[in-house]
């Protein structure tokens, strides 16, 4: 499964969701959906409640939920119960609330944007910069995140050709790369930036995500011409990649006699325009 990972907001309440490019498909955190419509403060009890009802009645759509690993509120991965948009649709009828019917129009849409996405990339990006906007950042740290965007995407569009597995090989060489540029692993990057489950990439500053992305794509250019076979191999292109990154960072903090590599997160950032 190619899954890409995100939260989604419905009046302003998060949704774990997980988008799976091979099926073509949503699959979204149950409790958090539970939390949504009936505002319980333990939509886990209520979830395991309404599934033991489900059973007793006979349905068959208890059996077909599955599990997946989704983000804690204490950062950690961990399996929750999940379920597609279709699922959904026919657990909301079990939920008594008034917000089913608005919560129904989210998921429709949801399902119909990300479809949107997939035709015309452009709708996407739209929709990104809309959201950064909304996020109050500046217009230039907004190109340089879309920028880094499309660096990444290269990144990882030649890790999957070289059959690197998404997930913790993924994590370990970007933490490879990362530590090879800047000195951090990623891990002590974002405790620099007093960060904890926040995205390393949102907090960094335009002349971070630079540098971030020279690393990237240079580790890019580097495996094409490398062609790397095994993981070891892969991991020896990422350090190579993040050494020339490294390298116009020290340069430049011996020009100017600032460090890069800043404690500024996203609540400076978005003051500084």
């Amino acid at each position: 499964m190619t899954k890409d990972t995100s939260i989604k907001l419905f009046e302003n309440r998060k949704v774990r969701s997980l988008w799976d490019a091979e099926a073509e498909k949503w699959y979204i955190s149950i409790v958090d959906v539970i939390e949504v419509l009936t505002e319980s403060n333990r939509p886990r009890k209520y979830w395991d409640d309404l599934k033991r009802k489900l059973q007793a009645e006979g349905s068959e759509l208890s059996e077909k939920i599955g599990q997946l690993k989704m983000q804690a509120p204490d950062g950690k991965m961990r399996l929750t119960d999940v379920a597609d948009v279709e699922q959904l649709f026919r657990l909301i009828q079990s939920i008594p609330s008034p917000k089913a019917e608005p919560f129904k129009l989210w998921l429709s849409q949801l399902a119909r944007e990300r479809l949107e996405e997939i035709d015309d990339p452009e709708q996407g990006i739209e929709r990104l910069m809309e959201y950064y906007h909304r996020k109050g950042y500046s217009e230039n740290w907004i190109n340089q995140r879309l920028k880094s965007i499309e660096v990444r995407k290269e990144l990882t569009d030649e890790w999957d050709r070289r059959g690197i597995k998404k997930g913790q090989e993924y994590a370990v060489l970007t933490d490879v790369i990362t530590q090879s540029w800047s000195g951090m692993t990623t891990k002590q990057y974002k405790q620099h930036k007093w960060l904890k489950t926040e995205s390393l990439r949102d907090n960094m500053t335009n002349l971070e995500l630079v540098l971030n992305m020279l690393a990237e794509a240079s580790t890019t250019e580097i495996s094409k011409e490398k062609q790397p076979v095994t993981f070891a191999e892969n991991t020896k292109v990422a350090r190579q990649g993040g050494s020339v990154a490294a390298a116009a960072r020290e340069k430049l903090e011996l020009e100017t006699g600032k460090k890069v590599v800043s404690k500024l997160n996203a609540k400076n950032l978005k003051s500084i325009k």
